[in-house]
């Protein structure tokens, strides 16, 4: 069944993108405010995104139903599973003891809590939301910065900051390859264009991270740590070698040989 969705239910922009946004207004209000448990705040966004979609914007029962099945079989498969894999990941290390010598190492090359919030929160969770995305790094790395001193909520809003960057090409390219299925571009050419925005982003980060935890000359201090970051990240990786394709090339005869 094809369905063609009006963007201006109540022919009044402002007045839809309220109605667009309860969902998520509900959503949030349920966990922040009403204290409600995620699981059910959840059950009430989706049965509040249900009427919304039902009665303001007039979708077929069918394709709600639809939608809802997919949505939730795709939340729950690659979304669920790369974040489960993570988890167990993350919890294999506590059990075992690496990160307590993690966390023990950064805080003895870099007592410093500005190199920290870099390191961890920009460089560390850059590497987690390439892995998994979805909050996960914003997670672990703010529990990182709680246990070096970190104020809870300022450990959970630098991990925000400095999540902007990488967020793009977060749980393996998982918001490329919805752009792509939700636009019908091709994923090759929304990576490029994203691959050109990205690295003038990962090149502000680090030192917007630093200013908002100690200001603008609290940032000056440290501001060669920040710049290398933010080089590191922004920089695309270095071409294969003449060597490294002769080898390859090599390989490849000796597989179709044998």
């Amino acid at each position: 069944m094809n369905w063609l969705q009006n963007y201006d239910p109540l022919h009044n922009a402002a007045l839809s993108t309220l109605l667009a946004a309860l969902p998520i207004v509900t959503l949030l209000g349920a966990i922040a405010i009403l204290k409600i448990r995620i699981h059910f705040a959840a059950l009430l966004g989706l049965a509040v995104a249900l009427g919304v979609a039902l009665l303001g914007y007039h979708m077929p029962v069918k394709v709600a139903a639809a939608t809802t099945v997919y949505g939730a079989g795709y939340g729950l498969f690659p979304i669920g599973w790369i974040i489960l894999n993570l988890i167990f990941l993350y919890q294999l290390t506590v059990a075992k003891g690496y990160f307590t010598i993690l966390r023990s190492s950064l805080a003895t090359l870099a007592p410093d809590p500005r190199i920290q919030v870099i390191l961890i929160a920009f460089c560390f969770g850059a590497f987690f939301e390439g892995a998994a995305g979805f909050g996960t790094p914003v997670a672990v790395t703010a529990a990182i910065l709680m246990q070096l001193g970190f104020k809870p909520l300022q450990a959970s809003g630098l991990s925000l900051i400095a999540n902007t960057a990488p967020v793009a090409f977060g749980a393996l390219g998982t918001p490329i390859i919805v752009l792509s299925k939700v636009t019908g571009l091709d994923e090759l050419a929304l990576s490029a264009m994203v691959g050109r925005q990205v690295p003038f982003f990962s090149l502000m980060v680090p030192f917007w991270v630093v200013w908002a935890m100690v200001g603008f000359r609290g940032m000056l201090g440290v501001w060669p740590a920040a710049l290398t970051a933010g080089m590191w990240t922004s920089s695309p990786p270095s071409p294969p070698s003449p060597r490294s394709r002769c080898y390859c090339a090599s390989g490849n005869r000796q597989k179709s040989g044998s």
